[in-house]
């Protein structure tokens, strides 16, 4: 909910997520294949579910990055009232 208070040049964190996905992504390959060499066929399949769950995450971001800035309401708009 808008209450007018926000900061005008208010950034999201994207590219951190960006950064940290590729960060994940790189130890939970690293993690797989280690497992896989070791004979862990356990904790390889957690590795892949969490590489998955990650790349789908990547991707969320991607395409958000890719999506550019939205709309923003300025300083004229004024604040939504609050439900009652």
């Amino acid at each position: 909910m808008r209450t007018g208070s926000e900061p005008t040049t208010a950034r999201s964190a994207l590219r951190a997520r960006f950064w940290l996905s590729v960060w994940g992504l790189a130890w939970a390959m690293f993690g797989v294949a280690v497992f896989v060499l070791v004979g862990r066929p356990g904790w390889a399949v957690a590795c892949g579910a969490l590489w998955l769950v990650i790349a789908v995450d990547f991707a969320v971001i991607v395409r958000h990055l890719r999506q550019g800035p939205h709309y923003q309401p300025g300083r004229d708009v004024p604040p939504y009232r609050p439900p009652d």
